[in-house]
Formats: structure tokens, sequence, C-alpha cells
């Protein structure tokens, strides 16, 4: 068909798309074979065998934070434990299960404002107590090409600088959603999501949330096309379509360009160049239109590894327009002291380098970053980030990492922050 000829602008037809509930979706997937009397025959034994060859999985992960932030009182000690239980069902007429339950306890020291239990003399450690269903989705199989998802999801897109699962956080950002993941060919691919709530990382309801939203309402559409021309030249363009109801300042339309590609054996030369414009979308009371750039590039050879980045988030220096990425894993980037998990008013600079360095125990990486205001000239400052991993057998690892951020022109408050954390997997 000539493109040409569809006449249903595609905002709409998205609209009408996110009208369909998770819920209806869900029964819609099941309703391909209990509809069919060949295909119902024998559902009952099938269910169960599908059930019993099912495989769970048990992850622990203990991690000690200790922040030091110059305009809060006392300094943060921050001990918690996640225990998360996942199950995966055997093969149901090309149906999988999949559940994920967490729980997240603070063990041997509690003195950090998790977010929720009123400790405002402490920094924040958002990572509040409490037991959660994670992941609740229904996976289909049975298309040629695509695999279709409903349910709780986890979902992270490219470098997960616009869609991520914040998955350093104890408690997990995961999408209630219906998604299609979809292979034109070997070199093409596309994928669309209906968001109809995000449950952000702030946990079950457990206490008083001192965070803005404790989740989000969404009636919102994400899709992306990827097309791998070669290993020196990836492309994906994107449009993020964020209808956040009880966040409406937060909701924004962005579509952009990522270009990815690496070449070299031995040494190995890499890069990214990505260009995004976002604008004000559906209830937003702002009315702004900024843009995003953000450029690498990076040499590795034998153990070692250079890498030096640009990246640009524009700000009017009016509150409320700036580019932001509400729905990003924002800790993995602009530092690791998190200090710009939202953008300023007046934008933000980030130019940084990064060094690394692979070894039989462990692997170790060294960034330093330099931010500044987009729009204004003043500098927010400056940060050194270490972190160091060894893997201590297949199932056990330990990870240790520090951020030191100093402030400059008043912008906020000197902070440094400590990481240790051991996972074990079974």
């Amino acid at each position: 068909m000539d493109t040409m000829s569809v006449r249903v602008p595609f905002a709409s037809t998205m609209h009408q798309i996110g009208k369909v509930s998770i819920k209806a979706a869900s029964t819609g997937l099941l309703a391909i074979f209990l509809m069919s009397p060949a295909l119902a025959e024998g559902v009952g034994e099938e269910l169960a065998n599908a059930f019993e060859s099912g495989s769970f999985d048990l992850n622990f992960r203990y991690r000690y934070e200790f922040v030091d932030q110059d305009s809060v009182m006392r300094d943060a000690n921050a001990s918690t434990l996640r225990t998360r239980l996942a199950y995966k069902s055997g093969d149901f007429r090309n149906f999988f299960l999949t559940i994920n339950v967490d729980d997240v306890r603070p063990i041997f020291a509690d003195n950090f404002n998790d977010s929720r239990n009123g400790k405002s003399q402490y920094p924040t450690v958002a990572d509040p107590k409490g037991t959660d269903l994670n992941l609740a989705s229904l996976t289909y199989t049975g298309l040629e090409d695509g695999t279709i998802v409903v349910g709780r999801q986890r979902i992270i897109r490219e470098n997960a600088r616009f869609i991520g699962n914040v998955g350093w956080r104890q408690n997990e950002q995961t999408y209630d959603s219906a998604s299609i993941d979809y292979v034109v060919n070997e070199d093409f691919k596309v994928f669309y999501g209906y968001i109809d709530r995000v449950k952000r990382i702030f946990g079950p309801d457990t206490g008083s949330l001192t965070a803005p939203v404790e989740n989000f309402r969404s009636d919102s559409h994400i899709v992306d096309a990827v097309y791998e021309y070669s290993p020196e030249f990836r492309v994906v363009a994107y449009g993020y379509w964020l209808d956040l109801e009880n966040a409406p300042g937060s909701s924004s339309r962005t579509t952009g360009l990522r270009l990815t590609g690496s070449t070299g054996d031995e040494t190995r030369i890499s890069y990214s160049a990505e260009y995004a414009q976002q604008k004000d979308y559906k209830d937003n009371p702002n009315d702004y239109s900024e843009d995003y750039i953000h450029l690498t590039g990076g040499v590795d050879w034998s153990r070692y590894g250079v890498m030096a980045g640009y990246e640009v988030l524009q700000g009017s220096g009016i509150s409320g327009q700036s580019f932001q990425t509400p729905l990003a894993t924002g800790h993995k980037f602009n530092g690791w002291a998190d200090q710009f998990l939202s953008t300023p008013a007046g934008g933000l600079e980030d130019i940084y380098v990064q060094g690394s360095v692979k070894t039989d125990r462990g692997n170790y990486s060294l960034i330093y970053h330099q931010f500044s205001q987009e729009t204004g000239g003043n500098d927010y400052g400056n940060e050194w980030d270490l972190v160091g991993k060894w893997p201590l057998s297949d199932n056990y690892s330990v990870l240790a990492k520090t951020a030191i951020f100093e402030s400059e022109d008043g912008f906020s408050s000197d902070v440094n922050k400590v990481w240790l954390m051991l996972t074990a997997d079974f």
C-alpha cells in the first residue's frame, strides 16, 4: 500500500489503540486458543505441565550506601537487602507467564530518608521497605516474527536514556503495558508499547511519600524502529508520547534519531550521535520546545578503554521549560551523585571522560564530569565517579563505587556517596 494513501493521523490512531485496557488485551491473547475447540482440547493437562516445567530464580542484593550531603544535618547510612523471587512458566501454546516478587528491607543500619519513613534529618536514599509485585506479564511468541507482552513488564529502550527500569535502585521501575516487538527482517525491527501505568521506584504504599508522585497514571505511547546496516552503522528512530495524567508537567512528546557503530578487532573504535526534540504534550501547562544532543567516541584496546562524551539537555531558563526524561534510568547519566535526575531550568551541559581497565580479577572505571548551564553560562560543578566490580564465582559478585560532586556558582551543595554491593543469584 502506498503510504501516502493513509489518511488517519498517526497520533489519532495511537490514541484509539491506547483506549484498549491492559486487562482487555490480556483477555484477547487468551481468546486465541479458548475460542477454538481444537485448541482447547487438553488445556488443563497442558497448563499443568507448563506450570510444572517452569523455572524459579532467587536473587539477593545487599547494598550499603553512605551519603554525606552538606545541606543536610546528618550523614545517611543505608543498609538494605533486596530479595527477588522470579518465576517463568514453561511453554503453553506459545504463551509464557512471568512473575517477580521483590522484598526490600533495611538491615543493620537504617539512618536514612527512604522517601517514606519521614527521616528528613538524613539525605535521601530512595529504597523504601516493602514487598511488591514487580513483574506479572503474559508473553505470546506465536507470531512468526514478533513477540507480544501484556501486563506488568520491564521496558528498557536503547540505552535507557528515555525509557528504562531504574535498575540501580532496590525497587525497580516497571510498566503496566501492552507491547509488541516485531522483526521485519534481519536488519530492521520495530517496537510499540502502550503504557497504562508506571510503577516507580518508591515501593508499595507503606508510609507517607515525600516524592512528588508515587506512580504515574499514563496514557502513553512509545515507538522505535531499528535499522542495522552493519556493525559500523546502526540507526534508531524513536517517538515517545508521554501523557502522565497525575503529573501533567512531565507530559511531553519526544522524537529523535540515534546513530551508533564500532569497528576493529584488537583495537575497537566506537561512536554514538543522538539528537532529539521535545515539546509539551496533552495537559502540560508549559509551552516549550527544547533539544537534546549526545555525542560519544571511544577506543578500546587490549584491557584498556577511553571514552569521551558531550551531552546537552536544553532549557529556556524558565521553570518547567527544560528537556526532561521522567521515565529514564537517570542514575546512569550525568553522574552517580544523582544531582541531575531532573534537568534544571537553565538546561544542562555535561562534558565527560571515562577510562576503564579490565583485569583477571575485576573491571574498573573512572569518570570525570564537568557540568554547566546550557542557558546562562554558570557552572553547576564537577564530579568524579569510580567503580570496581569483582566476580567471586558464577553466583556471587561484589561491586564498590563512589561519587564525589563539588558544587560551583551556588548551584547546590557538595555531595559524597559510597556504595558496597553484594549480589547472589541462584
